[in-house]
């Protein structure tokens, strides 16, 4: 089977691999998907992380293959299969060592949040009670991630350090998987400030559909999600938006420990606050996994947007973030 249709690009997902996923990605025509292969692991627990995708990339050759460039995801969608892209939604896997930032792109990482949900070397996360910023290692941090194309990642980060990254970064950022705080005020998702801030130097946001991140959890509606997304690039630019669904399948509840907890408690954090979270949320009803993109394209059509513009939000805006930002940055 070749590609055909348009490009689409889930820019967050974090599942239970398997042949059947792959199977539901390419029923679903998805073109690319930025997966997490690190939450807390340490440099030679990510290597180990890789080696597994190096094995399903050998298994499944027939669906997936490694996507380190546009070209590469192109090449897939055009083949019939799925570029991998590798993301880390914390920066343990650089440990204290600028120079592994070098490394693990090198070994195909092309996002790296710079926090989780607590402190880290490099920035503040979004559950700590005080911001202090970027630290002196994030910026050494941030340069050195520029340099080679490592893409600064802010979704779980904390107001001013999100602020601070998108300021002292000399190439835009993404928000790989949240959503607008003026839409449902989760403690994850972006305020005016920031998403004004993203988009005037060039960042991208990718929606979530993670229900906790959603107004009205599993019960929001395909339209009322639409209508957000369409509230976002009047805030933010139609070219600055696509869809990161931070998508779960096939996980227990032993991997939400691993997620909120890793090393750092020996109590359940709740992320939110609340003990209703401290499990998977039911799926909703319209977007249950890899099959379902197609339910997007008609809210989004049903909203008004021309197919152009759909195009953009369902992958166009994402592989030309990806064209640029990539690769090593250009000389002055």
């Amino acid at each position: 089977m070749t590609g055909q249709g348009r490009i689409i690009i889930d820019c967050l997902q974090y599942c239970n691999w398997s042949r059947e996923i792959f199977e539901e990605m390419r029923a679903g025509g998805v073109s690319a998907v930025h997966v997490t292969i690190c939450y807390h692991e340490q440099f030679r627990e990510t290597v180990t992380n890789i080696e597994q995708w190096n094995r399903w990339f050998q298994q499944h050759g027939d669906l997936i293959v490694p996507g380190r460039t546009a070209d590469d995801v192109r090449a897939a969608h055009e083949s019939g299969r799925t570029a991998i892209i590798f993301g880390f939604q914390n920066c343990s896997p650089i440990e204290d060592d600028v120079g592994l930032i070098e490394i693990v792109h090198q070994l195909g990482a092309r996002f790296m949040q710079l926090s989780y949900n607590n402190q880290s070397l490099l920035a503040t996360g979004c559950y700590e009670a005080e911001d202090p910023g970027i630290t002196r290692f994030g910026k050494q941090a941030i340069g050195e991630m520029n340099r080679v194309g490592l893409v600064i990642d802010m979704s779980h980060s904390a107001e001013r350090s999100t602020l601070e990254a998108i300021e002292l970064s000399q190439r835009p950022i993404a928000i790989t998987h949240a959503n607008p705080a003026f839409w449902h005020p989760a403690l994850r998702n972006k305020s005016d400030d920031v998403l004004k801030a993203l988009g005037a130097s060039g960042g991208m946001l990718g929606f979530s559909l993670y229900p906790f991140h959603l107004k009205n959890t599993t019960e929001c509606r395909l339209d009322e999600f639409c209508s957000m997304i369409a509230d976002t690039a009047d805030l933010m630019g139609l070219d600055n938006i696509g869809i990161g669904t931070d998508l779960v399948q096939g996980h227990g509840n032993e991997v939400v420990e691993w997620m909120r907890n890793g090393r750092w408690s020996l109590d359940m954090d709740f992320g939110e606050g609340s003990k209703d979270n401290a499990g998977w949320p039911d799926p909703l009803p319209w977007f249950g996994g890899n099959r379902d993109f197609g339910n997007i394209v008609e809210g989004l059509r049903a909203k008004g947007f021309t197919e152009t513009d759909i195009d953009k939000v369902m992958g166009g805006n994402w592989l030309k973030f990806y064209e640029t930002s990539f690769g090593p940055q250009e000389k002055a």
